[in-house]
């Protein structure tokens, strides 16, 4: 009787889980100092505008602000020329480098957007912390990469891996962070990349919250629970902004035109403006710098009036423009949190005077405004929702923030709106490097719910001449591919492409899904 064949012991995922975890530890030291130094930078820049409003008129004092804040924006200039990559939040970037568009030197964005994204940030501008950190993340992976000499899939999961660790040390959000990287990074949900996205969160978060504490980022509480006769509100807010994100994305996505056309200077010089515009904010608003977290946790002591809110809005919306549009290193994930918030804060405000919403559930409405902004404009609802909810560190209201985000999401998505940071990434010119040319790379494609390529065998298929399907990875299987084999909702298709044609072939993969699609439909 022949003896059963002993499986072998199988340590991949292990092995990736143990790498996820130190990209995590070493990002979350990475990210946790550059939030240090920015809440440094920004409670210092409130104690001058705060000293500058109370003392007597010293024109020396104030010769001197505009002097350093023109220095500081020289420095960023300098810094961008000398990496135009660190210029925005560097989502899209980290995006364009998983999917192979791009290639960038991991040493080089991460100590330039370190110190780029501090000097921006901390003198107050109106930027995100999260977008930084996703990109100071990566490289941490990447370097780790190269460190091990991992290429490949292997090299992108540590990116994958870092970039979650970013985020989630950002915000202690570590699967809000583990999800954003797989929804709207990363694109995949293979167990591998989950996996290693999710060791690189924890990783993170441990280091964070033993620098920041346990408290959430955005602690926020609510005396009563929506009621579900109440929940049209949900409708009517969440197309409120739906109407407010697809604004958002219109005039974020002609920014930088607008400052070519308005200024006529290179573009890392374009940074002095905010830099000159953040100090008339700092004298009559020093409560409104930063990012907004700050605005959004005073919500809970006091909500202002209707106007006040309004001019908040105006404020907040029109100076992120200008201060993201610039170019300079930081983010809009924070941002939009705040605008949802001053936005939930406006309809609660005003439904309560018209006697239509009890005053109590308002505070409910200001939550829940913070993710259905970001599912609209970021086209990303999981995220949104597990990001506020861990950082209000409120498990009781995700039923509101489903509906509002969902809401929101289908408002844009009706007007066109595409996903945030995909329509960035197709405004940056990614020139290839050498080391791209002429080097194997692997593509996975995964073959969602309804998709058409379900239920096709692969002889049908009219793969693009640029790549080989090597494997069908099923579960827990890898399926080795002939022209029988039927592709089944639930794939992920592993196609093997030239690094430089990874991009290309990744479009004709979904433009072929597409007009399958149709077929489809006509027939």
């Amino acid at each position: 009787m022949a003896r059963p064949v002993k499986e072998k012991f199988d340590v991949t995922r292990l092995r990736f889980v143990l790498l996820g975890l130190l990209v995590g530890l070493m990002s979350g030291t990475v990210v946790s100092a550059f939030r240090y130094c920015i809440e440094v930078g920004l409670r210092y820049s409130r104690l001058v505008y705060g000293h500058l409003r109370i003392a007597p008129f010293v024109w020396w004092q104030w010769a001197l602000l505009i002097g350093v804040n023109l220095g500081l924006a020289l420095i960023v200039a300098w810094l961008l020329k000398k990496e135009p990559y660190i210029s925005g939040s560097g989502i899209p970037q980290v995006e364009g480098q998983l999917a192979g568009e791009l290639e960038m030197h991991w040493w080089s964005i991460l100590w330039r957007k370190f110190v780029g994204g501090v000097l921006a940030l901390g003198p107050g501008l109106f930027l995100g912390r999260e977008g930084p950190s996703i990109q100071l993340g990566a490289s941490v992976g990447q370097g780790l990469a190269a460190g091990f000499k991992l290429s490949g899939t292997d090299r992108r999961l540590l990116i994958a891996s870092g970039s979650a660790a970013g985020l989630a040390a950002a915000f202690n959000a570590p699967i809000a962070g583990t999800l954003f990287v797989l929804e709207e990074v990363y694109h995949n949900f293979s167990p591998l990349v989950w996996l290693t996205a999710l060791a690189g969160a924890i990783g993170s978060d441990f280091v964070s919250l033993n620098v920041f504490g346990l408290v959430p980022v955005l602690h926020l509480s609510y005396s009563r629970s929506l009621p579900v006769s109440s929940y049209w509100h949900l409708i009517l807010l969440g197309i409120l902004l739906g109407l407010f994100g697809y604004l958002y994305q219109r005039i974020l996505l002609v920014m930088p035109r607008w400052y070519r056309n308005l200024t006529h200077s290179p573009r890392p010089l374009q940074g002095i403006v905010p830099f000159l515009l953040v100090i008339l904010v700092g004298y009559f608003a020093p409560n409104l710098l930063g990012g907004g977290n700050g605005l959004i946790v005073g919500f809970g002591q006091y909500v202002p009036s209707l106007l006040v809110l309004i001019a908040i809005f105006v404020v907040r919306f029109g100076f992120s423009m200008i201060s993201y549009g610039s170019g300079l290193p930081g983010g809009i994930f924070l941002p939009i949190l705040s605008l949802g918030a001053v936005i939930g804060a406006i309809y609660g405000v005003f439904m309560n005077q018209l006697g239509l919403l009890p005053h109590v559930y308002i505070m409910n409405l200001i939550i829940f405004s913070m993710a259905g902004y970001f599912a609209g404009i970021g086209k990303a609802p999981f995220t949104a929702i597990l990001l506020v909810t861990e950082m209000v560190g409120n498990l009781t209201h995700l039923m509101p923030l489903a509906v509002l985000s969902l809401t929101a999401y289908l408002v844009v998505d009706l007007l066109g709106g595409a996903p945030i940071y995909e329509a960035l990434l197709e405004q940056m010119t990614m020139p290839k490097t050498v080391q791209q040319l002429h080097r194997p790379d692997r593509l996975e494609i995964p073959v969602f719910f309804g998709s058409p390529l379900n239920g096709k065998m692969v002889r049908d298929m009219p793969w693009p001449k640029e790549a080989l399907l090597i494997g069908i990875r099923r579960g827990e299987q890898e399926v080795i591919p002939h022209g029988d084999s039927l592709i089944r909702e639930g794939d992920t298709l592993v196609l093997l492409t030239d690094a430089t044609q990874r991009a290309r072939v990744k479009r004709r993969i979904d433009a072929l899904s597409a007009a399958l699609g149709k077929t489809h439909q006509n027939s």
